[in-house]
């Protein structure tokens, strides 16, 4: 069944991939305890622009397991992929070890997941141990996200590069960059998103927003790290932890009917 929209006659970019399943141009949503209503009427608002959503840390360990499995169902009845954040992982294996891995992979795949995230933000991993924790996922059944940086120390772009290389290697289909890598005393680190958008194949990874767990970032500057990278990577560019409530607005901004302006006037074209 096509989709009808008002105002029909004013055409997206052409870059744009408004047909789900997308390839690129994914918006990753962060989760952070919606309940079942408010994910509902979030589905049936902005659904059509919400390829990923993300169950926070460890969160999927704390609702009743039906809530969870309507949870998830939610997510797949819309076309949006859930997946475990990567901080559940990292408490498992810092509490007890490799050897329980296995038991979590399971666990995810009987109440729905098919697809974690695979971090270190907390729980420092070396090359080896990230390779073979995305293997022994993949092995699993599992698709893995890969993430990059660290929310605690500044790690160069060759670090950056160099693990996502890492996680590619070992089977990981998409990489995230960690947010806080991104921003520099609130600010969007223009260097930094050079240094990457420059190595790394973009249509496989995904550049995470900040948020207010990151010092000195705030709602502004979020926005900011949003039409910046609307305007370098254009509409298609690949954003996680998008906020719930600013899923249609930022929808809005890759299309060039959000503040950041259409983009030939971004490029600095204008009309005939």
């Amino acid at each position: 069944m096509s989709i009808v929209r008002a105002f029909d006659f004013i055409a997206p970019p052409p870059q744009r991939s408004l047909i789900k399943p997308r390839t690129s141009g994914l918006t990753m949503v962060i989760d952070h305890g919606l309940g079942m209503a408010a994910q509902r009427d979030l589905l049936e608002t902005a659904g059509d622009y919400m390829d990923f959503a993300k169950f926070k840390t460890g969160q999927a360990r704390l609702y009743r397991e039906p809530h969870l499995l309507q949870k998830i169902e939610q997510y797949l009845a819309s076309g949006v992929k859930p997946f475990i954040g990567g901080q559940f992982h990292e408490y498992v294996f810092a509490v007890y070890g490799a050897s329980a891995l296995a038991g979590f992979y399971a666990e995810a795949k009987r109440v729905g997941f098919t697809t974690i995230e695979i971090s270190d933000n907390v729980v420092p991993l070396t090359p080896q141990q990230r390779r073979d924790q995305i293997r022994g996922a993949v092995d699993a059944g599992l698709e893995v996200f890969g993430e990059v940086g660290s929310k605690d120390n500044q790690t160069s772009a060759a670090e950056l590069i160099d693990q996502a290389g890492v996680c590619f290697e070992a089977g990981a289909t998409l990489v995230l960059v960690e947010a806080a890598e991104l921003v520099t005393a609130g600010k969007p680190n223009q260097a930094m998103l050079d240094e990457l958008t420059g190595h790394l194949d973009m249509k496989r990874v995904m550049i995470e927003l900040p948020g207010p767990w990151i010092p000195d970032v705030r709602t502004c500057d979020i926005e900011l790290l949003k039409k910046l990278l609307v305007a370098a990577l254009g509409p298609d560019v690949n954003v996680a932890n998008v906020a719930p409530d600013t899923v249609i607005d930022f929808e809005a901004t890759r299309v060039g009917l959000g503040a950041a302006g259409p983009q030939n006037l971004v490029h600095g074209e204008r009309a005939a």
